[in-house]
């Protein structure tokens, strides 16, 4: 499978890309402004939000799939319109499209949100993500839209960083018990995303972790696991605080789950482990 992941030097895209080499795929990259140290990969310079430079990247790859894994959360003309000139230069070209969107969509307001709930987002970010889902349907209707949550690696993920700084007094704050998400490991993410680009499942699809859990208990997982003190993490409730978004959004991944091979792992699992293991 020729593979082009848009998004290539993040978090999940360089998981992506090394995924998808070891499984012999050929894969091309995207970076916005530094070359990633990983090797085997074409990697191209790409700014989503200048639809002529996604067509012409798109026609001189010739890719079988796209899997666009790039965002910004402040800048709507990267998430929402970069994710619609990803779908019209997949179209273009005959590539299938698996696109990344994210639990922002939703406002909270039920309790368990499967595939077949609408979106109804509460901020820029959320909308910016449902407006490129939207758009994506219309255009590429075979595409893949896969809505995650919070994202966990081994150490290396923004969530995960934010802990550490909690934990060693680095930053003050609060990590809220009443801010519920379905966080999902990067290499559970990161292989379903490839099942999915080899397969023809189209629409909407749930792609979190198995555990509903909050912020606080989240971040204590990370600290055992990590080997700091849970006892420096201050916990709050958020409710009340003012601050925007949903607070409690619980991906049902149940029916996607059905159809992967991959196992998505929820976070009292994954976190169990040592950050050096690797996922079975």
């Amino acid at each position: 499978m020729d593979l082009l992941v848009v998004g290539g030097s993040g978090f999940l895209g360089l998981e992506l890309t090394r995924q998808a080499r070891r499984a012999g795929h050929s894969v091309a990259a995207t970076f916005h402004s530094r070359v990633p140290d990983v090797a085997d990969v074409d990697w191209r310079s790409l700014d989503i939000r200048r639809r002529d430079d996604v067509m012409a990247l798109a026609h001189a790859v010739r890719p079988d799939v796209i899997i666009n894994a790039a965002y910004r959360q402040s800048d709507w003309a990267t998430t929402a319109d970069g994710g619609m000139h990803v779908a019209v230069a997949a179209a273009a070209v005959g590539a299938r499209l698996v696109h990344v969107s994210s639990d922002a969509v939703f406002s909270g307001t039920t309790a368990r949100y499967d595939e077949a709930h609408a979106p109804d987002p509460i901020t820029p970010y959320g909308a910016a993500k449902a407006a490129a889902e939207t758009a994506i349907k219309g255009i590429t209707p075979t595409a893949a839209i896969a809505r995650t949550s919070l994202i966990i690696g081994n150490g290396d993920s923004p969530h995960e960083r934010h802990v550490h700084a909690l934990a060693t007094d680095a930053v003050t704050g609060v990590l809220f018990t009443d801010d519920m998400r379905c966080p999902v490991h990067v290499t559970d993410l990161a292989a379903a995303l490839i099942e999915l680009a080899a397969s023809s499942y189209a629409g909407i699809h749930h792609v979190a972790g198995a555990d509903a859990i909050s912020r606080y208990e989240l971040g204590v997982l990370i600290a055992r696991r990590d080997g700091l003190d849970p006892a420096t993490l201050s916990a709050g409730l958020r409710a009340g605080t003012g601050l925007p978004g949903p607070i409690d959004v619980r991906l049902d991944s149940a029916n996607t789950q059905a159809r992967l091979n991959t196992r998505l792992r929820g976070a009292r699992e994954f976190l169990a482990a040592t950050p050096s293991a690797s996922r079975e």
